[in-house]
């Protein structure tokens, strides 16, 4: 049959382990509501072993980045879609946990910002979609971009690494099907999660695989930059009162003598930075020592108590 249609046919994604029918789903519409809930928890069980998995790929492309966020890089995600939304979520977390630099992580979705609550699906085939974001952002050479796509087949997502490649910029490519990296992708992420329980949709368990790895990304990356102190957020923004009462407990817990009203106390003395807060106390210093202690120590709140 001869297409007449105006529309060029889209290339055929069928090979594509996201587009695959799950056999396990195939009567997903006749289960009762509780059978549903089940089947897709089921279904979800893979999710940890995908990102488990990739730990490899994943540590490769995190410890290229590291030396490159500490030297004053940045670290962009761009997707569309899901992937992009994913992006600029975990991106929008990293100021509020870290105390980050809203610049440090950027994500960056085809369509806009407008795309995070509208979708816009046609602005993903867009091969250059991303090159006056680039231009904006004046993406160099010690900067890394980490492009998302569940299917790997993005226009956009792979116009941005070659962009970002022509920089000189690291680029990692985090998939959820196999495939070949394309030949400016320095580390490819590859987390198989295969068939959605609805076909095609990878806002399932492409989307919560990719979740739990950018997670992982800027949780480790700014482990690693003397952000977190065992497993506290000692760098934590107190900006409401669930994370003022949360810096309290962590002064409390690094000094049991304190009272709560001690701790907010020593809390707004240190303008309500945490590590300042424990430095001051630990080592009977001011304001002024504490900062200048720690930033001796590269911001590192262990290194500046051992020292």
């Amino acid at each position: 049959m001869t297409n007449t249609s105006k529309t060029p046919l889209p290339p055929d994604r069928s090979h594509v382990a996201t587009e695959q029918r799950n056999a396990s789903s195939e009567n997903f519409d006749l289960l009762t509501t509780l059978e549903q809930v089940r089947a897709m928890a089921h279904d979800h069980a893979i999710v940890h072993a995908a990102v488990a998995n990739a730990a490899p790929a994943i540590v490769g492309f995190v410890d290229a980045l590291v030396p490159r966020i500490r030297t004053g890089g940045r670290l962009f995600y761009c997707g569309a879609g899901t992937s992009g939304r994913l992006g600029v979520l975990d991106a929008s977390e990293c100021p509020p946990t870290f105390c980050s630099d809203p610049g440090q992580v950027i994500g960056l979705i085809a369509g806009g910002d407008l795309a995070l609550r509208k979708s816009s699906e046609r602005r993903e085939d867009e091969y250059d979609g991303i090159a006056a974001e680039f231009a904006a952002h004046a993406i160099g050479s010690n900067d890394a971009l980490l492009a998302i796509a569940a299917g790997g087949t993005t226009p956009y997502a792979l116009g941005a690494i070659t962009l970002a490649k022509a920089q000189g910029a690291l680029t990692g490519f985090l998939v959820c099907s196999a495939l070949k990296a394309p030949a400016e992708c320095d580390h490819l992420i590859v987390l198989e999660t295969g068939a959605e329980m609805l076909t095609g949709s990878t806002r399932l368990k492409a989307g919560s695989a990719t979740k739990l790895a950018l997670n992982c990304i800027t949780t480790i990356l700014f482990t690693q930059l003397g952000k977190v102190h065992g497993n506290l957020m000692v760098d934590l923004a107190a900006t409401n009162d669930k994370l003022v009462d949360r810096a309290i407990r962590t002064l409390c817990t690094f000094d049991s003598s304190l009272t709560r009203s001690n701790a907010a106390e020593l809390l707004g003395n240190s303008g309500g930075r945490v590590k300042i807060a424990i430095v001051m106390r630990a080592l009977n210093l001011s304001v002024k020592q504490a900062e200048a202690k720690l930033d001796a120590s590269a911001g590192n709140l262990r290194a500046a108590l051992q020292n």
